[in-house]
Formats: C-alpha cells, sequence, structure tokens
C-alpha cells in the first residue's frame, strides 16, 4: 500500500466481501440475544427459526443475532427485516416462531398479535 487510493482499494474489497451494503436482497431475521433475552428463552427461539427454515427448505432468509434490542421487558425479541420493512416481534416463544415463519416468511402475513410494531418505509 503505496497511496490513498491503495487503501480505497483495499477498503471497497472488504466492504464487499462481508457484504455491508443495505441494498440486501431477500429476508433477515435478527434475534436478540443479550443477556436479557437468552435469559427470557432467544436461544430456543432462534433455534426454532433455523428449524423451521431449513425444514421447509427457505433459502432466501437469513437468521442472525444482535445484541440488547433496548426493550428488555418484551424479551424474547425477533426483528424481521424485508427490504425496507421491519417488523419486530416480542415475547416470543418456540411455537411462536414456527408461526411466524409459516405466516410472515413462507406467506407474507405480518402475525400483528405477536407485534410491537412494523415499519414501512
Amino acid at each position: 500500500m503505496k497511496s490513498i487510493a491503495d487503501l480505497e482499494k483495499i477498503r471497497e474489497a472488504a466492504l464487499e466481501r462481508v457484504n455491508l451494503r443495505s441494498d440486501r436482497q431477500g429476508i433477515r431475521i435478527v434475534v436478540g440475544m443479550a443477556t436479557c433475552g437468552i435469559a427470557a428463552g432467544a436461544r430456543p427461539v432462534m433455534m426454532s427459526f433455523l428449524d423451521e427454515i431449513k425444514k421447509r427448505g427457505i433459502e432466501h432468509v437469513v437468521v442472525t443475532q444482535t445484541g440488547c434490542i433496548g426493550a428488555c421487558q418484551y424479551e424474547p425479541i425477533v426483528e424481521v427485516y424485508d427490504g425496507d420493512e421491519k417488523t419486530t416481534y416480542i415475547e416470543m416463544t418456540v411455537d411462536k416462531a414456527k408461526r411466524v415463519v409459516l405466516e410472515h416468511i413462507v406467506n407474507g402475513n405480518i402475525v400483528d398479535g405477536y407485534t410491537i410494531g412494523s415499519y414501512k418505509k
């Protein structure tokens, strides 16, 4: 590396490798896995999402985890990102996760009874 241009090329290559762009395709399911989420049962909820998605052969979904989402009294919390839309599901259980996969991920219908809110850009 001998110039700012070389550094910029390295930066762009690294960003491309980790895909930090905002134009991600598909659906992202983000499970709050901070101490509060784990204590409330987030780990089995995340495993339920992973199992259901695998069982149904769904390929356009990524399940990931994050730290504290900020509303500990509603844990386990799961956020579903679909393009510019974000839906926050609260007080999730293994059974609720299965229903969210079927109704929201497969059929495109938000399960309103489990949400704290839905945002459309």
